[in-house]
């Protein structure tokens, strides 16, 4: 007999449906055959299927069995399969009824049939949702990932004797309820609280307009400064995320396997701080079966890069193109896949191999040359594509020991005020579908910023005097545009350009 289960397969972020087909002949010696390009994870799946049948009260067919996974020209990657291919045999050995052939089964088994977690189980709910299937069988440990979908019913499976049970009538799984994205929680428990930072108020104050816009920010000053500190304390500034956002910052989580178990959707943005170590494919996505980077993993959220001057050249240079189209494309032999990477850079970096250059109170053991070349490390395209450049001197003993009874603002208050500004930039930009002023292109810029005669002026003045590229022009007017919002004004003036210029410029720490 012939049994078809539908299944499906993650090819880069999104599903496509497998069908497990399954066929047991009613003559040949006794045999297990899986086709259609099948990993070594789905070629073991012929052991922990035979073992979960027979432990699961049911009987493994002493026949020769054939599954086949179409279509066959793509390949099979992880054990997944394993569900659907039990199904497909208990079927078509008669042991179960017929199911819908759109029913949607996904999940690994282990030797005594329970089901473990599975990765990329947000990316099937959405393929149940577009094959309009009357079920999706999935571990009940991933269930509440799926829920966050509506218009399907996700079913959890805590074992395969169980599902055999609900299929013969014998007891009933209920589906998981539906869980809307607005009574999740968001966790705010966050390490840092910019209250706890003494000094550094220019910033602080670059770090809202930068969260505010989602624009990328330099800092540049001697260890002990606070640079680490400063970066480490943003996540506590950032908007929340849209419910778009958030689905897809869960998906990539959940295809790579960083998802928590247990967790239902990814609420708050994300914080990747890969070390200066990091290889290229690790930062910027690839491998034999591509995989996302730290650029993916940090989509919507920030990209932390602590001792930017460290990183290999040619790892940095890979950063140009996902940070201006905020897409990171990977071929392969295989084919080609695309990975979302909007993320906020932060880099951070000392004035020179030993830190003290353009100190007043230290001395620079630096030979002229070795600053030079270690300044150099970080490309003109690199620092052109990033909106804030500020200095990070050293914080005066005054401001650490000296209490005035001023507080500095906490988190809470600054978030929102970038939330007021993030607000009014979603409601302006939501016909281009985006949401922050980085991520408008020139032509956006022009139809959505409109400047004034006598900001023109004022820019055509600054682009001659800085020497600014056409690229900085533009990020200058994002920044500018950012800077507005956090004030609610709707029309640019030169205050708000020139505070855009003042932290575009790349100065020396001294």
């Amino acid at each position: 007999m012939l049994a078809k289960v539908l299944s499906g397969a993650v090819v880069g972020l999104d599903a496509v449906p497998i069908v497990v087909e399954v066929d047991i002949a009613s003559q040949g010696l006794p045999s297990f055959t899986i086709v259609g390009l099948p990993d070594k994870a789905v070629e073991e799946s012929r052991e922990r299927v035979r073992s979960a049948i027979k432990n699961s009260g049911a009987e493994f067919p002493a026949k020769r069995i054939t599954v086949n996974l179409a279509p066959a020209d793509l390949p099979k990657v992880g054990p997944a399969y394993d569900l659907p291919i039990a199904i497909g045999i208990l079927i078509a050995s008669e042991q179960l009824p017929v199911i819908a052939e759109d029913t949607v089964c996904i999940g690994e088994l282990s030797l005594d049939g329970s089901l473990r977690h599975t990765n990329g189980v947000l990316s099937i709910a959405f393929l149940a949702k577009e094959q309009k299937s009357p079920a999706l069988f999935l571990p009940a440990v991933d269930a509440k990932e799926a829920s966050v979908i509506a218009g399907i019913d996700v079913y959890p499976i805590g074992s395969l004797s169980a599902l055999t049970h609900h299929l013969r009538g014998l007891t009933t799984i209920a589906p998981h309820p539906y869980v809307p994205f607005n009574t999740l929680q968001e966790d705010t428990n966050f390490e840092f609280d910019m209250s706890e930072i003494h000094g550094q108020e220019h910033v602080k104050r670059g770090l809202e307009i930068a969260a505010a816009g989602g624009h990328n920010v330099f800092m540049q000053g001697p260890p002990g400064a606070g640079k680490t500190l400063l970066a480490r304390t943003l996540p506590s500034i950032l908007p929340a995320m849209t419910q778009e956002e958030a689905l897809a910052v869960t998906k990539i989580y959940s295809v790579t396997g960083n998802l928590p178990l247990g967790t239902s959707i990814f609420k708050s943005r994300p914080f990747r701080a890969p070390h200066h170590t990091t290889s290229r494919i690790g930062l910027i996505g690839g491998g034999a079966h591509p995989m996302p980077g730290e650029i993916s993993l940090a989509h919507r959220g920030v990209l932390f890069l602590d001792e930017f001057p460290e990183f290999p050249r040619h790892v940095l240079e890979a950063l140009r193109q996902p940070m201006e189209d905020g897409i990171v494309t990977i071929s392969r032999a295989a084919g080609t896949v695309q990975y979302p990477a909007k993320f906020m850079l932060v880099g951070a970096a000392n004035p020179c191999p030993c830190g003290n250059h353009g100190s007043q109170t230290k001395r620079c053991t630096c030979l002229p040359g070795l600053v030079s070349r270690y300044e150099k490390r970080i490309s003109g395209p690199i620092i052109d594509r990033i909106d804030l450049v500020m200095p990070v001197p050293a914080v005066k003993v005054e401001k650490l020991t000296f209490d005035d009874g001023m507080k500095a603002e906490s988190s809470i208050i600054i978030r929102a005020r970038v939330q007021g500004a993030r607000n009014r930039q979603i409601k302006r930009l939501s016909k281009f579908s985006i949401t922050s002023n980085a991520e408008m292109s020139n032509k956006m810029v022009k139809e959505l910023c409109p400047l004034t005669t006598d900001v023109q002026v004022f820019m055509r003045s600054a682009v001659g005097e800085l020497g600014l590229s056409a690229r900085s022009y533009y990020r200058i007017i994002k920044v500018a545009r950012t800077i507005a919002d956090i004030f609610g004004d709707e029309i640019m003036t030169k205050t708000h350009v020139a505070e855009a210029l003042q932290n575009r410029v790349r100065e020396d720490v001294s």
